[in-house]
């Protein structure tokens, strides 16, 4: 196996084409962890204005980890998989209460939501430790450039991936060439339409050379999505708001919602009901969300199932809230 062409040509490549990103101008682990968070399940220009705007507020490990839950889960609305707030709120205070940064892949991987990637990433960018990080870019580059068929969904195929991944590292430029291959599979070598004449190891790609670029990398198994119908009301009484926060065991743990009732039939209720919109799709990761919007108009302070209560319409926009109830707060009128 060649090692040695594949590293260089990706350096070079990287050197002339790398992305400018403002996490990459610092050795500041805290920044560093922080974008490895936000990155994840998002794509990068939206996860840059999230980075600029949590280093603003929150400029040091310190800062964030003294925030309440709440004001990390308001700043991170919109961007969605909200464990990573929680588990990035939580390993702050973790990293506070042992008195700093941990400086290596295993000590980093003992924090709160950091897995084997993230760890690997600060470790490498952030301490200069000689590891490899593999994710979705990394899994598609080195099974295109091998044309290996283990599925990367699979034990074997993670730990397939990442020995080959570190036997390709460059000890003496890890950092770099961990950037250089993430960036090269998010430019060139992407999911649906690889630019296999801008690649600079084209002619040595196993892939292309059997002409199945977009072949790889195999997954083992799909997961089935599936539909769940919701109705959200928005009940109001004397310039107040019925909400909750939702519990832990299921989906937006810890944002608010207004009062939700599970299906698509609307019980019978005490006031005045208006539809806002019907059928509105909210696509989740294996789930597909489809809600019908009402206002409820009470003239009375009704009975509230368990976990809600009123809130003050005025600080309704200092909540966290899903996208979903986002997009029903624009549709009330609350002035």
């Amino acid at each position: 196996m060649e090692t040695t062409h594949f590293a260089t040509a990706l350096l070079r490549w990287y050197e002339k084409n790398g992305r400018e990103l403002p996490w990459r101008n610092t050795r500041d682990p805290y920044a560093i962890w922080l974008s490895e968070v936000i990155l994840q399940q998002t794509r990068v220009q939206q996860g840059r204005d999230y980075w600029q705007r949590f280093m603003q507020r929150f400029p040091t490990v310190e800062s964030l980890a003294a925030a309440t839950q709440d004001e990390v889960l308001k700043l991170w609305q919109g961007l969605g998989y909200y464990s990573r707030a929680r588990n990035l709120h939580a390993a702050a205070r973790q990293i506070v209460a042992r008195g700093g940064f941990p400086t290596t892949r295993d000590e980093l991987r003992s924090l709160r939501g950091v897995g084997d990637y993230t760890s690997a990433a600060v470790a490498s960018l952030a301490f200069n430790e000689p590891v490899a990080v593999v994710d979705g870019n990394v899994f598609r580059v080195l099974a295109r450039y091998y044309a290996i068929d283990t599925p990367i969904d699979t034990t074997q195929g993670k730990r397939h991936f990442q020995a080959l991944a570190q036997e390709l590292l460059p000890p003496a430029a890890a950092a770099t060439f961990n950037q250089a291959i993430m960036d090269f599979g998010a430019l060139v070598c992407t999911p649906a339409a690889p630019r296999c004449d801008e690649c600079p190891v084209a002619t040595t790609c196993a892939a292309l050379r059997h002409d199945a670029p977009t072949r790889y990398p195999v997954k083992s198994r799909k997961t089935a999505v599936a539909l769940r119908r919701l109705c959200y009301i928005y009940a109001r009484y004397d310039g107040k708001a019925a909400f909750r926060r939702r519990p832990a065991g299921d989906i937006w743990q810890g944002l608010w919602e207004p009062l939700l009732i599970e299906g698509d039939t609307l019980p019978p209720l005490a006031g005045t009901v208006t539809l806002l919109r019907r059928g509105v799709r909210h696509v989740l990761t294996h789930r597909v969300l489809v809600a019908d919007f009402y206002l409820l108009e009470c003239d009375d302070a009704i009975p509230l199932p368990a976990g809600y209560r009123w809130v003050d319409e005025a600080r309704i926009d200092d909540l966290a809230v899903p996208r979903l109830v986002e997009r029903l707060l624009s549709l009330v009128n609350r002035e």
